[in-house]
């Protein structure tokens, strides 16, 4: 069976060279072929395109309203392959992005401006969100994800090791005192993260594999790192978050680290979660590269920290 495509470029091109014998020359083609193109055209559609005598070939009624009908097919093809074509050798197009809030509001959002600058014809629609989205499912076409990776048909690369951090406002250590073992914290407020897999609103886990653990409260559970911050910051009480949640606050002096008996625990490091496939998008790979740049060798989020350098 004879591709329709193929066959529909052949019906251009005997139309515009005006016989079979000139577009099979411009084609490279035998007259045998073209006229085979031609004719598996007519049986398709039922009827002739080509009005035939010895002296010139003109198009039926069909033969026009097809032309004009397979030169749009073709033209949108063209530019179909086009754009695929450009996608690979710049990148371009809608990116879409999704990555935790806390993140995503102070490391993803201002690195922005500099991606757009270097790759102008990406847009990138970001997406915040703390739970686990499905990229296939919901379109997504790369995910920033802090969590141990489980084996999965998605493809990932690591961009940063994450620390953990027990942090709490000098004011608040002032008043209820500073704590020097984690069996103490159960003596303090402590503001607890509702989403985590490890460290619970009620129970927090210290150590290189979470050997020691102790039972926290306090006043105030939430599923947003950025609440818990800003309430630590104005006294509230303690807590056991990422650093990137509190970096700007331990630079600053308004959040203090505590040095406890046990060291936090390892956090899950942050991936670059994006769907298999032969080939990856270049304005996926783009994006993942420039993150990676972003991120290392130290993570922003740890310069100017001196229990990171320990």
């Amino acid at each position: 069976m004879l591709d329709r495509f193929t066959s529909m470029q052949v019906f251009g091109k005997v139309v515009s060279a005006g016989s079979f014998s000139g577009a099979a020359r411009v084609l490279g083609l035998s007259p045998t072929m073209v006229t085979k193109h031609i004719i598996a055209l007519e049986t398709r559609l039922g009827t002739p395109l080509f009005s035939r005598s010895t002296r010139r070939l003109s198009l039926t009624e069909a033969g026009r309203l097809f032309l004009e009908g397979s030169q749009k097919i073709l033209a949108d093809m063209e530019a179909v392959e086009q754009t695929v074509g450009d996608q690979q050798r710049e990148p371009r197009g809608l990116l879409r992005v999704n990555a935790p809030v806390s993140f995503a509001i102070r490391y993803v959002a201002p690195y922005l401006p500099g991606f757009r600058q270097r790759y102008p014809q990406v847009t990138v629609e970001l997406g915040l969100n703390d739970r686990p989205v499905d990229l296939i499912e919901e379109g997504w076409d790369l995910a920033l994800r802090i969590r141990q990776m489980p084996s999965s048909a998605l493809r990932s690369r690591k961009l940063a090791a994450i620390r953990m951090v027990v942090c709490g406002a000098p004011a608040y250590f002032e008043q209820a005192g500073t704590p020097r073992t984690v069996d103490e914290l159960s003596q303090h407020q402590c503001l607890g993260y509702t989403l985590s897999d490890v460290n619970s609103s009620t129970r927090w886990s210290f150590g290189q594999k979470g050997e020691k653990s102790v039972p926290v409260s306090g006043p105030l559970c939430a599923n947003n790192g950025d609440v818990l911050r800003e309430a630590a910051v104005a006294g509230a009480g303690i807590v056991y978050q990422p650093v990137f949640v509190v970096s700007h606050e331990l630079q600053s002096g308004s959040l203090r680290a505590l040095t406890l008996d046990y060291a936090p625990l390892v956090g899950p490091n942050l991936h670059a979660v994006y769907a298999p496939g032969i080939s990856t998008p270049l304005k996926v790979r783009a994006m993942i590269d420039y993150l990676a740049e972003c991120y290392g060798p130290v993570p922003p989020w740890e310069q100017d920290l001196s229990f990171c350098k320990e």
